[in-house]
């Protein structure tokens, strides 16, 4: 889901054909893996453990 909308806003910086347009999709990127992802990684870990410590050596965070 993070990963489309990261290519969604990268295609709306292409079209926009500007260098500075491409700081929406980096920020947004840092962004959600920073205040998201890590957060909701922690919570699974805490509710699954070691199954999900495993899912999580075998799947790369954002495909």
């Amino acid at each position: 889901m993070y990963l489309g909308m990261v290519l969604v806003l990268f295609a709306w910086a292409v079209y926009l054909s500007s260098i500075w347009s491409l700081v929406g999709p980096v920020f947004f990127a840092l962004y959600i893996t920073r205040f998201q992802i890590v957060p909701e990684e922690r919570a699974l870990d805490g509710l699954f453990g070691a199954p999900f410590a495993e899912y999580r050596q075998r799947v790369r965070r954002w495909l």
